[in-house]
């Protein structure tokens, strides 16, 4: 018997793992029939699923936590048993807006510290409080360019301006000249530097070195009530990610989300991601960048709750919820280890003992004690050395010299 499900995602290279589990047949091996929605905005993708027009979605991790806590439109209890992928995003800006910055661009990328600080001495020299481009409110990117403006000193709330727009229309808006840059998922970092228009500033995986990105979403109570069906998807994804971090496959996977059903846009743009090779401005060079996007490889799928407590209190930093024991509590739970080690528990996937950890506090690859096989976690630093231990979250708040 085939179980039919469907999942709404964003034209992003991480929808990587549903359209392979669609189009591999892996989905197809388990039972399940996926139907792929593609969709424009996160706000649409965000309404599919809380009203019940999708069983699951492809979604801004951030964006599960915030509906849960009931900051973004219908409140909803959403869980998140599977990340599909970390990292994978880049700040981009207008080339007269980085003219102002270190000249090398492969090098701003290398110190994130430094050009933090470039940066803000460039506010001051722009014809305006630069606009930014963000995807959502409740992005992870949008988080992580908070955390690194506020490096410098920058209040991401009073120096420059954050304006939401879908991923799809970056481009066109800073060709437009509406906003002077943008962070979202490749591939439009790399469309807008194309099209001459930007260049690199920053990339996710360098302010974390393994930021918490996609995760597969669904409504809890469904989640709780179709067990069988959700270790079924999870199984097919556990084994399409495998195939998405083969080098082998880059190329093929490439050709796949350049498909109009997914992506919908030139192939070698996006294989630069899925390959670690940036190029940081039209003409330059690619910066090798191995971590730029995972899917599989370290645990990445793994739906650490810790992480989740680490979105949460970035929530509470800026403002945008109380802190409070109980909110902290729904957060956390956002996060379904439980489900995961359930679903591949019969698998040959290496899987975490603890379903928490210090944030940002291993430095080089480490092994670690796994309920199943051999498990590496590579570094996850903080590009600034913060560690985020979720069981001390008012300590970590205090220790930001802003009073967010």
């Amino acid at each position: 018997m085939t179980t039919n499900l469907r999942i709404a995602f964003l034209p992003l290279n991480d929808v990587a793992v549903l359209a392979v589990a669609r189009e591999r047949g892996f989905a197809e091996e388990e039972g399940i029939a996926l139907d792929l929605v593609r969709t424009t905005s996160w706000a649409t993708l965000r309404d599919r699923l809380v009203y019940g027009q999708v069983q699951a979605a492809h979604m801004l991790a951030p964006l599960a936590v915030a509906v849960t806590l009931g900051l973004s439109q219908q409140p909803a209890a959403l869980a998140a048993p599977y990340k599909l992928g970390v990292n994978g995003n880049m700040l981009v800006m207008a080339r007269d807006f980085s003219a102002a910055l270190e000249p090398d661009p492969a090098r701003r990328l290398a110190d994130p510290v430094g050009t933090a600080h470039d940066f803000a001495s460039a506010i001051g020299l722009w014809r305006r409080k630069p606009v930014i481009g963000v995807v959502h409110r409740f992005s992870s990117h949008a988080l992580m360019l908070r955390y690194w403006l506020a490096s410098a000193g920058i209040d991401p709330d009073r120096d420059v301006v954050l304006r939401v727009l879908p991923p799809s229309l970056t481009v066109e808006a800073i060709h437009a000249g509406e906003i002077d840059g943008f962070i979202a998922g490749e591939p439009w970092g790399s469309a807008a530097i194309d099209s001459g228009r930007a260049e690199a500033v920053a990339i996710g995986e360098r302010i974390w070195q393994r930021g918490v990105e996609k995760v597969l979403a669904f409504r809890e109570t469904w989640l709780d009530e179709n067990p069988e069906t959700a270790d079924r998807l999870l199984r097919a994804l556990a084994r399409a990610a495998a195939w998405c971090d083969e080098p082998a496959n880059h190329e093929a996977l490439a050709d796949l989300l350049a498909d109009a059903r997914y992506v919908n846009q030139p192939a070698d743009l996006i294989l630069r991601a899925l390959s670690g090779r940036i190029i940081p401005r039209a003409g330059d060079a690619a910066v090798a960048a191995p971590d730029f996007v995972l899917f599989s490889r370290e645990a990445t799928s793994f739906p650490w709750r810790s992480q989740a407590l680490w979105i949460y209190s970035q929530l509470v930093r800026w403002g945008m919820v109380e802190h409070s024991p109980e909110n902290a509590a729904k957060a956390g739970a956002v996060f379904r280890p439980d489900v995961f080690r359930r679903a591949l528990a019969g698998s040959d996937v290496p899987m975490p003992g603890a379903s928490m950890k210090l944030e940002g506090a291993v430095a080089s690859p480490l092994a670690v004690g796994s309920r199943k096989g051999d498990l590496t976690l590579g570094a996850d630093r903080f590009f600034d050395g913060r560690v985020f231990d979720p069981d001390r979250i008012d300590e970590y708040l205090k220790g930001f010299s802003q009073s967010h």
